[in-house]
């Protein structure tokens, strides 16, 4: 393998694209237009020299990981690649266009894999053009940090292309755990539900978000509390992994926590707008209720 091609330059997509780089290959960043994906390699260079300043990389592995990656606009570029990665939003229709678009232009050996981290991958492997040759490949955020991919087949999903991506994530330094095809597989299978209740507490007033955060963090010996990581990872983000999880069950103990639904409605998605369970607009996170 030689070319990825990741397709979505926002916070995970230039993550996937940075990682991919500094173990050696060549990555093509694409998304709706040509300034956005330039954007995510600008975020990408800011990243890299924070951690030449942390010397924590060589500043010539730095100037080498930045020359591998091509920013480049939509699906179209994608022809060459050996391994295409979509990392666009948690919307199931947003996806699947975007596989009718790289399925134009796609290798009939490259693989098609999706950072989806809830939606099930025999669904989506509908809009793929070989359902053989698509996998779920989840990394977790910050990607550069966290040493975790969750690797999904679909029932369609060949041993070959499971192998192929498993040895992929390893040469990017990542640990990886085969889950089966479930709604929100390991980790949000068990993450969204705690951060869910904790908005459940917070609407039901059992506790301030400082004391539920202060309580679970210390409680629990997790490094931050639910509600920070909920915004962290953007409350969007949680209802619509909630509502998968919700939905693909059928079981009510993942009802989405009305709180949470309002917060949303209100715009009010966590760090990446300024505004979640915390205002982070001043000089440190204050808390909204």
């Amino acid at each position: 393998m030689n070319i990825v091609g990741v397709i979505g330059a926002g916070q995970m997509g230039a993550g996937i694209a940075q990682v991919s780089a500094q173990a050696g290959y060549r990555v093509l960043l694409s998304d709706v237009s040509l300034d956005r994906a330039r954007a995510g390699l600008a975020g990408i260079a800011k990243q890299l020299d924070r951690a030449v300043t942390k010397e924590k990389i060589a500043a010539a592995d730095r100037d080498a990981a930045l020359a591998l990656i091509e920013p480049v606009e939509g699906a179209s570029a994608m022809g060459d690649c050996d391994l295409v990665i979509e990392a666009a939003t948690e919307r199931e229709e947003i996806k699947r266009a975007i596989f009718g678009d790289v399925g134009a232009v796609l290798r009939p050996d490259a693989i098609l894999a999706t950072n989806t981290s809830s939606i099930p991958i025999t669904r989506l492997a509908q809009a793929a053009p070989d359902p053989a040759r698509f996998v779920g490949v989840h990394f977790f955020n910050p990607v550069p940090v966290m040493g975790l991919i969750e690797l999904i087949r679909g029932l369609a999903t060949s041993d070959a292309t499971v192998a192929t991506v498993e040895d992929f994530a390893r040469t990017l330094g990542k640990q990886v755990v085969r889950a089966n095809d479930a709604p929100g597989f390991i980790v949000n299978r068990v993450l969204m539900p705690m951060l869910n209740e904790a908005c459940f507490a917070l609407g039901e007033g059992v506790a301030t978000i400082p004391d539920i955060d202060l309580g679970c963090q210390l409680g629990l010996n997790h490094p931050m509390g639910p509600l920070t990581l909920a915004d962290f990872i953007g409350l969007d983000t949680c209802l619509e992994i909630t509502r998968v999880l919700h939905e693909g069950t059928g079981d009510p103990k993942f009802r989405p926590a009305p709180l949470l639904v309002k917060y949303v409605e209100a715009g009010w998605l966590g760090r990446k707008t300024g505004r979640g369970f915390y205002d982070y607009r001043g000089d440190a996170p204050v808390p909204t209720r």
